[in-house]
C-alpha cells in the first residue's frame, strides 16, 4: 500500500481544509457574538432576474432602506440589557454582478450542504472587495426579483459558518418591510439563531411564540422573528406586516448569546 497515494493525499487535504474551516468558524462565532461593539453587516444587492424594474429598484437603494433592521435589533437588545446600544451596524455594499452558486434542495444531505457552503464562501471571497474582509463581519447577499403572482421565491439561507447570508427578496417598494423581516431572520441565523417553525411553516410552541403564556394562546399579536409568522390559531399563521410586530424570544436570545444560562 502506497502511503502517499493520490487518494490518501486527497483525503489528507480535505481533512486539513475542514479542520481549518472548523477553527475559523469557532473564531468567528466568538468574535461575532461578544456584543461589546456593533456587529458589522454589509448588504450586497444582486439582480436575480435581469428585469429593468429590478435594475431601477437596486439603483435607488440606500443604507436607509435597511436601518429598520438595526433599529429592530437595538430595540430588542434593550429588552435584554445588552451593553452595546446598537448591536448591528448595517451598510450597503457594492452591487454584485455574478449570481451565487445554485442553492441545494431542501432535501439535500449534509455532504451536499457542506460542499455548497464551501462553494458559497469561495464565491463570496471572489466577488467582494478585499477591503470588506473581516473575521467578525457578516455578509448578506440579497438577490432581488420581481417575482410572479402566486409563486414564492426560493428559500433564503443564513450560515453561521462563514457569517454569510443568501436572501431572495422582492424588488418592489411595497415589499420593503417584509424584505426586512427576511433579512433580519437570516442575519440572526449567522450568529447562531435556529428556526422556530414546523414543517408547515407554523410557529413551534412555545419557543416560536412571542408570548407563549398569553391566555387565550391565540391569536398572537406579535411574531417571534425566528418563527417568522404570527400564530393566528392552532395550525394557522400569517406573515407579520413589519419588524414592528416582531420580537426576539428568550430561546433565540440564548442562542445568539444575549442571554446566558442562569439569566
Amino acid at each position: 500500500m502506497k502511503l502517499f497515494s493520490y487518494r490518501n493525499l486527497r483525503v489528507l487535504f480535505l481533512f486539513i481544509l475542514l479542520l481549518v474551516v472548523a477553527i475559523l468558524a469557532q473564531e468567528q462565532r466568538l468574535a461575532s457574538t461578544d456584543w461589546i461593539e456593533p456587529l458589522d453587516v454589509t448588504i450586497y444587492p444582486i439582480n436575480g432576474d435581469g428585469d429593468v424594474k429590478t435594475v431601477a429598484y437596486i439603483n435607488q437603494l440606500k443604507v436607509s432602506h435597511f436601518v429598520r433592521i438595526d433599529d429592530f435589533l437595538a430595540q430588542q437588545g434593550k429588552r435584554y440589557q445588552l451593553m452595546v446600544e446598537r448591536p448591528t451596524q448595517t451598510r450597503l455594499g457594492v452591487q454584485i454582478n455574478e449570481l451565487p452558486p445554485s442553492q441545494p434542495a431542501r432535501s439535500a444531505n449534509p455532504i451536499e450542504l457542506l460542499i455548497w457552503s464551501l462553494k458559497l464562501r469561495y464565491w463570496a471571497w471572489q466577488v467582494t472587495p478585499e477591503s470588506d474582509a473581516a473575521l467578525d463581519a457578516v455578509q448578506l447577499f440579497v438577490v432581488y426579483h420581481q417575482g410572479r403572482e402566486g409563486q414564492p421565491l426560493d428559500h433564503s439561507l443564513g450560515l453561521q459558518k462563514g457569517l454569510l447570508g443568501l436572501i431572495n427578496a422582492y424588488a418592489r417598494p411595497e415589499q420593503d418591510r417584509q424584505n426586512a423581516i427576511v433579512i433580519a431572520h437570516e442575519l440572526l441565523h449567522t450568529v447562531g439563531a435556529s428556526d422556530k417553525y414546523d414543517q408547515h411553516g407554523n410557529p413551534v410552541y412555545p419557543e416560536g411564540f412571542a408570548k407563549p403564556d398569553k391566555q387565550p394562546r391565540y391569536p398572537q399579536h406579535r411574531a417571534e422573528i425566528m418563527a417568522g409568522r404570527l400564530a393566528v390559531d392552532a395550525g394557522e399563521s400569517k406573515m407579520p406586516s413589519s419588524l414592528r410586530v416582531c420580537v426576539i424570544g428568550e430561546q433565540t436570545a440564548r442562542e445568539i448569546m444575549w442571554l446566558v444560562d442562569g439569566e
